[in-house]
């Protein structure tokens, strides 16, 4: 049997994607397998957001070669799309493969003989219009299941490569999309985590919205929960927001990308709001869902940013009630808009912002976690045990760790929150739902722990 190790770089659309590429070659007769064992086939997903993720591509390249080095090797996703060139000059690799045609990879291998020459499949962005089925699990087994349903962005953002490499903007039909739900529900999942280049865009061409796609999939048997990753501020409706805070089945967890607390910024970065939309945004999740998560992206070191512009920012979001920050770093990207900006801001000057924002970031993250301790939540507990643990997370996406027990295994679990660290809070479980009528357990393991 041919091996095949698979190695994912980027967001949570791209781990998708990937996971749909090793049920391929699972079809195919393939045995997957980690990066670090001898392998047939190498196929590595890239990511362009960053200079780095451009240089992670490379290394990651280079590292699978060590470990195989006669081994096929795929490099695919939006950096092969933006620069295929650069990726078929490094050694060892023989297939690059762009926005259309990763989904074929079985199609362009040629029987995963190594060529003699490295050969490139990419079209024009503009020609990308398909979407390829994508749907994967998180880290721990049949508990959460990432399924993509939108992909591509028509947003113009002065800094982003994404558009260039995905295309413009298409979304899944809610059939299908209800269709996927069926079957990862049947396969024990409780949990799915729409992704996609821009969600809150759901639907738009064919005449439908993320709204309708919601109703549709809560009427899906025995999805117990839906879980948005993250949606745009100026999509994100009054309508499409009554029913997200109404609804039973998804979750009050709320990922918003911000990127500055200046409107100078803002308006350079080429988004569509303004510090106060956003500001007014958050304070009504706040007022109307107390307990809500509330997650926030942030770019920092974009042209133009003085120290008193990121001291608006790091005030701004000092200010505002949210539960934990992203930070990113601003990296110039061939063919944005952002590359012709004067006022660069120095290398040094970034990561000092960068550090203060996500020192910002763990102090948000540890007061909302204090603030909850002592509360009941209810936890999707995952699979996998380590030092007698389960992990999993609240639907306001708080991080819980109990002790562990069979029963609890990717079942939905009322816990009460004794505690926190940095990265998670402790609990003790006072109810379990087994997926067919509550039972209230009180576990000996529990009474020992506590």
């Amino acid at each position: 049997m041919k091996r095949a190790a698979f190695y994912t770089l980027g967001c949570k659309l791209n781990y998708a994607e990937t996971a749909s590429l090793e049920r391929q070659f699972k079809d195919e007769g393939f045995e997957i397998i980690g990066l670090d064992r001898s392998m047939d086939v190498c196929v590595i997903n890239t990511c362009s957001v960053t200079e780095r993720a451009d240089r992670e591509a490379r290394q990651i390249v280079r590292r699978a070669l060590r470990t195989s080095p006669h081994a096929f090797v795929v490099v695919l996703g939006c950096y092969a799309q933006l620069n295929p060139e650069m990726i078929a000059s490094i050694e060892g690799v023989d297939l690059v493969l762009g926005t259309s045609e990763k989904f074929n990879v079985m199609k362009y291998a040629g029987g995963f003989t190594k060529f003699d020459a490295p050969k490139i499949y990419v079209s024009p962005i503009a020609e990308a219009n398909d979407f390829g089925l994508a749907y994967s699990s998180s880290a721990d087994d049949r508990t959460r299941a990432f399924l993509k349903v939108q992909d591509g962005c028509d947003f113009t953002c002065s800094y982003c490569t994404i558009p260039l490499a995905r295309g413009k903007s298409r979304s899944q039909l809610i059939d299908a999309t209800t269709a996927q739900a069926r079957v990862l529900v049947a396969q024990g999942y409780k949990e799915i985590v729409l992704t996609g280049v821009n969600v809150g865009d759901y639907g738009k061409k064919d005449e439908s919205s993320l709204l309708d796609l919601l109703r549709a999939l809560e009427r899906v048997d025995g999805l117990t929960r839906i879980r948005i990753s993250s949606i745009e501020p100026n999509l994100l409706t009054g309508e499409l927001l009554d029913h997200w805070l109404s609804s039973d089945r998804i979750c009050k967890h709320f990922h918003i990308p911000l990127q500055s607390g200046s409107d100078k910024i803002l308006k350079l970065m080429r988004r569509r709001y303004t510090v106060g939309d956003y500001e007014r945004l958050i304070t009504e999740i706040r007022t109307r869902a107390p307990h809500a998560g509330i997650g926030v992206d942030v770019i920092v070191g974009f042209p133009g940013e003085t120290d008193g512009i990121f001291e608006e920012t790091h005030d701004f979001l000092h200010a505002l009630p949210v539960s934990y920050l992203h930070v990113f770093t601003y990296s110039e990207r061939p063919n944005t808009p952002s590359l012709d900006l004067p006022e660069r801001i120095e290398p040094r000057l970034r990561s000092g912002y960068s550090r203060r924002l996500r020192m910002l970031g763990q102090m948000k993250k540890s007061a909302f976690y204090e603030a909850h301790v002592g509360s009941q939540q209810t936890m999707l507990c995952e699979t996998e045990v380590q030092d007698n643990m389960l992990s999993g997370y609240t639907d306001n996406y708080i991080r819980v760790q109990v002790p562990y027990h069979p029963q609890l295994e990717n079942a939905i679990a009322r816990v009460r929150l004794t505690g926190h660290r940095a990265d998670a809070c402790s609990g003790t479980v006072e109810h379990i739902d087994n997926g067919r009528v509550p039972v209230s357990i009180h576990l000996p393991i529990m009474k020992e722990a506590s």
